[in-house]
């Protein structure tokens, strides 16, 4: 590393990020391109224009009490690595990894949907002219080499980009997200001025023959995913240039700005169909059947009321929403693993700030990782990102935990309810998304559960590793975390397992439906046979659903009996550590005067001698004292007056060695070991000692003898050798104060 590098490595990030600038980066990073291209028709096939706005909404109201309390943790700890710092802050380093291992996996999968999107773009409006060298198909997907060479130069230039200039970075976001915000919004207000010169009707509001509030729930349950990275900017607290009390005002901006286009976006899409189209709803499901723009909801609407105007509007708008996406993911994560690499989760190299002030190495690390993404298919990109529904909810329902256990413990009771109340919403959502076809005909696709499954037993694996080489002793302190983890891995295990088999069920009676319709025709009875199988298919799922969750109940019963036995024996080891630390400390005192006994210095002894025979000893001297006169006090006034003369002369040595342990070795002998400011001024603390003994000749109070011996690193092999000399030297000065006390007689 050069000098110039160590030097910008050492002085931290460098505030520059503008209020326009978080605004930016927090809109951006929440949409993406699935907002034009798939949100409209996912939320329309779900739940309608009505259902879906009211689900919205719902959702963004519980997007504000998330926002609140990221505001009050960016403020209590004002760090780069936004929910792994507060996990950390709040409940450990175990907690920290593990809301840094999923919080990883949700950045990446949305940087890698937007960065994988960009062939989808070009096969939509560019006429596919990327798509030359067909390498294979993977999982129905054809990959082509132009496509990813595509992608990998929009990795690279993201990565130059966020390495070189933040000025630049800051202004393109703030052009990107004001373009797109615009561009929808026109496209929205065209729609609602020229509505009724289509013909088209937005009936039916809400999907038919399902309840509406189930839509709605459905739809504000995935709020977590919908808004996935409108809190980037608590990653990037340290670069603020203003003051973080305005962070809130931002996040709330963000998040109805984030709001309003998605809604924008969704009536837009249902305002304007094709009229071989009775409905909207009969358009939606049959989009499998049309291409180019018939294929894009938003944009057909926008050509129907502004014509070509209305796709360039759009088409620059996807674009800037892919790009403010790649960069603010791109910022988070860096900054994620910026905070990780300062604490050693991952290699101190990557927490190293080039000469524009940004962590270059995190930067590459993640644009090599993603590198290899495009060969993947866009299939397999499909299901990462679904994971990211599941990663979104626990890491905000962990930022919830931290600010309701930081407010708690700060007796910050106004902050506590924001926490409280988030956490239950996420543990809600959580079981949501976890328990398919028991509140909704299923939540991810069965292959992201599997997915889910790989990487928290990848994390489990890493964590291992980190644990052996945590010369600290940082992590490894909260099994609880793991068994959570453990348990959710068996969940996500058994869902798949159980999605698998309600699958291949489905295909089973589908065959048999196929091979009875050859035989019945196209009559009643082949109508009646269809109802019956797609019936008993209904049946079979909720079955399913059903014996899922008395499972989960069973072992959720269970696993709260193990921790709360757990629980029990961990207060009772520490019941017994605090009463074997008492008697320790019992062992490790001398009763009579205090300072420490006999068998406490045995056990220095040996610490000295293993670091003395380990070359590790550092430098320290011994002061052996004995006390004049104790026979002559014990014979003529009696043992308790003894007592009396040796707690006296214990108070002595203790006022002037302050800094270095004290111990009675002997009836009356002490033994003081001088570390630090003590063995610095050893020389002068032992003439005071002396000077005070000398001019204590001849009265009633304690005369202490003493000498001293520095340790020798070349010729000492233990405490004894310096022991013997310091024993050696406080036996002349006895004879000298006995001596002197001779001739004061």
């Amino acid at each position: 590393m050069s000098d110039n590098t160590q030097k910008t490595a050492n002085s931290g990030l460098r505030p520059y990020m503008t209020p326009a600038g978080a605004w930016a980066l927090s809109i951006g990073t929440a949409i993406g391109w699935g907002s034009l291209v798939i949100t409209s028709s996912t939320y329309l096939s779900q739940a309608g224009p009505l259902g879906s706005t009211l689900g919205l909404v719902i959702g963004a109201l519980i997007m504000l009490v998330i926002a609140q309390n990221y505001h009050y943790m960016i403020n209590c700890f004002p760090e780069a690595g936004g929910a792994y710092t507060y996990a950390k802050e709040a409940f450990g380093y175990d907690h920290g990894f593990l809301m840094a291992w999923f919080l990883a996996l949700t950045y990446l999968a949305v940087f890698w949907a937007n960065a994988t999107s960009l062939p989808l773009f070009a096969r939509y409006f560019l006429g596919g002219i990327f798509r030359v060298g067909y390498l294979y198909t993977i999982f129905g997907y054809d990959v082509y080499i132009g496509e990813v060479l595509l992608v990998m130069a929009a990795i690279i230039l993201t990565a130059l980009l966020l390495s070189k200039s933040r000025s630049l970075l800051q202004a393109l976001l703030i052009g990107m997200a004001a373009f797109f915000t615009i561009g929808i919004t026109v496209c929205f207000a065209a729609a609602v001025i020229r509505h009724g010169t289509v013909g088209a009707s937005m009936e039916p509001m809400v999907v038919p023959d399902r309840s509406a509030v189930s839509q709605v729930i459905r739809i504000a349950c995935i709020s977590p995913w919908a808004f996935i990275g409108f809190e980037n900017i608590s990653h990037l607290t340290e670069e603020y240039s203003f003051a973080r009390d305005r962070a809130l005002r931002i996040l709330r901006i963000a998040v109805i700005s984030t709001t309003l286009l998605y809604i924008f976006i969704i009536l837009l899409s249902a305002t304007a169909y094709p009229p071989e189209y009775a409905s909207w709803l009969e358009y939606i499901r049959d989009l499998g059947s049309n291409d180019g723009i018939r294929g894009l909801p938003a944009f057909y609407a926008a050509y129907t009321y502004m014509g070509n105007t209305g796709i360039m509007i759009l088409i620059f708008s996807l674009l800037a929403l892919i790009i403010t996406s790649l960069i603010g993911n791109t910022l988070a994560l860096s900054r994620l693993l910026y905070a990780l690499a300062k604490d050693e989760v991952i290699p101190v190299r990557f927490s190293e700030l080039n000469r524009s002030y940004a962590p270059g190495n995190a930067i590459w690390l993640i644009a090599g990782i993603s590198l290899l993404i495009p060969f993947l298919g866009r299939t397999a990109i499909g299901w990462i990102v679904d994971v990211t529904t599941i990663g979104a909810t626990i890491v905000y329902a962990f930022v919830c935990a931290s600010a309701w256990k930081t407010a708690k413990d700060c007796g910050d009771k106004k902050e506590q309810m924001p926490g409280f109340f988030g956490l239950l919403l996420m543990v809600f959502f959580l079981l949501f998304l976890l328990l398919p076809n028991l509140f909704s005909e299923g939540t991810m696709e069965r292959e992201s559960y599997i997915l889910f499954t790989v990487w928290a037993i990848a994390g489990f694996i890493y964590f291992r590793n980190l644990l052996k080489n945590d010369r600290s002793r940082r992590f490894g302190k909260s099994i609880i975390v793991w068994i959570g983890l453990l348990s959710l891995v068996l969940f996500t295990s058994l869902v798949w397992m159980s999605q698998s088999m309600v699958a291949a069920t489905g295909r089973a009676m589908n065959d048999v439906m196929g091979y009875y319709s050859g035989m019945l025709g196209e009559g009643e009875q082949a109508v009646a046979a269809a109802a019956f199988m797609e019936q008993e298919l209904r049946r079979l799922q909720m079955t399913n659903a059903r014996s899922m969750l008395i499972v989960i109940c069973m072992f959720g019963f269970s696993l709260m009996t193990l921790l709360n036995i757990y629980s029990l024996m961990k207060k009772r080891a520490e019941e017994s550590e605090a009463e074997l630390g008492t008697v320790r400390r019992m062992a490790g005192t001398d009763p009579l005067t205090g300072v420490k006994s006999k068998h406490a210095y045995a056990e220095k002894e040996r610490e000295l001698d293993e670091q003395i025979q380990c070359g590790d000893a550092e430098a320290f001297s011994v002061v052996v004292c004995d006390v004049n006169g104790l026979k002559y006090v014990n014979d003529t006034f009696g043992h308790k007056a003894g007592d009396e003369y040796i707690r006296s002369a214990s108070i002595m040595i203790c006022e002037l060695y302050t800094h270095s342990p004290v111990f009675r070795t002997g009836g009356d002998e002490f033994v003081v070991i001088l570390t630090g400011r003590d063995h610095a001024n050893r020389e002068a603390i032992l003439k005071e000692l002396k000077d005070r003994s000398e001019s204590r000749i001849g009265t009633d109070e304690a005369v202490v003898a003493a000498g001293m011996a520095d340790f020798l690193p070349d010729s000492d092999t233990g405490l004894h050798m310096v022991f013997d000399r310091a024993d050696a030297k406080m036996y002349e000065n006895k004879k000298a104060l006995k001596e002197m006390g001779a001739r004061s007689r």
